[in-house]
């Protein structure tokens, strides 16, 4: 992939990234990016991690905390005042009070953890602080699959966009977009409304891409699913048009106009939000739902795999030595999990862990990454089922029991939002291979039921104090992405 930096911007970064360490050295901070693919849970991530490290939650393998190292874990202020704070509170009252899922991810924004601990070492008890700022950067990697664009020319855009839309599994669901491409002049005078008729037809070919039924993943530029507060500006009224490479826009024309304002959109959007952001973590979680992918079919799942490339390929990874990392950060551990485990029966979360290898294995061959340490696991920040049995003549089947979300079907039963219910979620299969390849006909059943289920109702001890939420594997993730720090 091109540069996503400027001499200019590098200065930039080594100067940001400079006052960083001079503050750090007092102060010592972990940069943590959250990212993954709409619904796949980052809010729930974070607010669950924050909210299970805060209330000394169940986390066994996480190693500070079993050991009773943490003395205090809170909230403090974020250090970049024009990012918007994660709100926190909000999620959490939602979750737990309210019992309802919060709102997906929209824009970018930030929120400091601070841990208080004493370190198992004792020579690092002698010149540490015994305390951790982790700055938690939640952001949407639809944003991040942006980043390639910037070393393609508007018409290796173009080009690239109609290609991936004519292909089978996208074919149907773009045709009105290509007709209405089919029928324009590129070479006619620019046209605001022409323009307009064109982005907003691309954006629902996208937006029906990433549809249940489809999942697919690989849906830049990410700005037209996901605006914020560049809605309506011509920085996202464009579209590719039918022109090929080696084509110059005649001055004036409707080409000309959508390449302009492509070159906009990289400028202005695409490299500040590497320089700002990107370019200054540390560590990286990429959430993604493979379930969904998984029932959507093997053309999912490949599409899922190009995606993360696309993700892993925009990070900077690698160790670098005392002398770099005062000017430059890099990413040294990335996680790649899997979420809504406990959707499945416990049996089923390390075939779930493997397809995310798999997934992963050829995302990185794809992206040649390197220099960074890179781990998969099948997790769920909050825990929304239990698991049970039930008695189907002979047979003794595995359930997971929860209360489905008030509309949620099973067949002819509608569900009302209030009452619990058993569903055997199926199993996936012990060759993982076979989720990869063409199923032969039509019509073909769904590996894994789905049904979305409200969070659960909080455990409350004799002195009537709510536990922590409840999980599959956080303690994993915590101890993987920041333990090392806490040592």
């Amino acid at each position: 992939m091109a540069s996503l930096t400027s001499l200019t911007d590098e200065a930039l970064i080594a100067l940001d990234t400079l006052g960083e360490r001079a503050s750090g050295l007092f102060s010592p901070s972990l940069r943590l990016g959250v990212t993954g693919l709409s619904r796949a849970g980052k809010t729930v991530f974070i607010s669950s991690l924050v909210h299970n490290i805060v209330h000394g939650g169940r986390l066994p393998l996480f190693e500070a905390q079993k050991t009773g190292r943490i003395s205090r874990a809170r909230l403090e202020e974020q250090p970049d005042d024009a990012v918007p704070r994660f709100q926190y509170e909000d999620h959490i009252d939602a979750l737990v009070r309210e019992r309802i899922w919060p709102e997906s991810t929209r824009a970018i924004s930030e929120m400091r953890l601070t841990i208080e601990y004493e370190s198992a070492s004792g020579w690092n008890r002698l010149f540490s602080a015994g305390k951790l700022s982790v700055d938690i950067i939640d952001y949407p990697g639809e944003w991040l699959l942006d980043l390639p664009l910037s070393g393609k020319t508007y018409q290796e855009f173009s080009a690239e966009a109609f290609e991936m839309a004519q292909s089978p599994e996208r074919a149907d669901l773009s045709a009105a977009w290509r007709d209405l491409s089919a029928k324009v002049d590129p070479n006619a005078a620019a046209d605001e409304m022409q323009a307009r008729q064109l982005a907003e037809g691309f954006a629902a070919y996208l937006k029906a891409c990433k549809a249940d039924d489809r999942a697919l993943s690989t849906l830049p530029p990410g700005r037209f699913l996901m605006p914020g507060d560049l809605d309506g500006s011509p920085a996202l009224t464009f579209a590719p048009l039918p022109v090929s490479t080696d084509s110059r826009a005649k001055s004036g024309s409707l080409h000309a106009m959508m390449e302009r304002r492509y070159e906009a959109y990289k400028t202005y959007v695409v490299k500040p939000f590497f320089r700002q952001h990107i370019a200054r973590l540390d560590r990286q979680i990429v959430l993604i739902d493979a379930l969904q992918a998984m029932n959507a079919g093997p053309s999912a799942l490949i599409d899922l795999e190009r995606a993360l490339a696309e993700i892993l390929a925009c990070f900077r990874p690698g160790r670098g030595s005392i002398l770099t990392d005062l000017f430059a950060r890099r990413i040294d551990r990335i996680l790649i999990a899997a979420t809504k485990a406990d959707h499945l029966h416990h049996e089923s979360h390390n075939r779930l862990q493997q397809v995310v290898r798999r997934v992963a294995d050829q995302a990185i061959k794809r992206a040649d990454i390197s220099g960074a340490s890179i781990e998969v696991l099948a997790m769920a920040a909050v825990r929304a089922t239990r698991e049970g049995t039930v008695k189907q003549g002979r047979e003794t089947l595995p359930v997971i029991i929860g209360t489905p979300i008030k509309g949620e079907t099973i067949g002819d039963e509608t569900f009302d939002g209030k009452t619990e219910t058993a569903v055997f979620p199926g199993d996936l299969p012990s060759d993982i291979d076979s989720l990869f390849r063409p199923s032969e006909g039509e019509n073909i059943e769904p590996l894994i039921r789905f049904v979305r289920f409200r969070p659960p109702k909080l455990e409350v001890t004799e002195d009537g104090v709510k536990l922590s939420l409840p999980h599959i594997r956080l303690d994993r993730a915590i101890q993987y992405l920041i333990g090392d720090r806490l040592a």
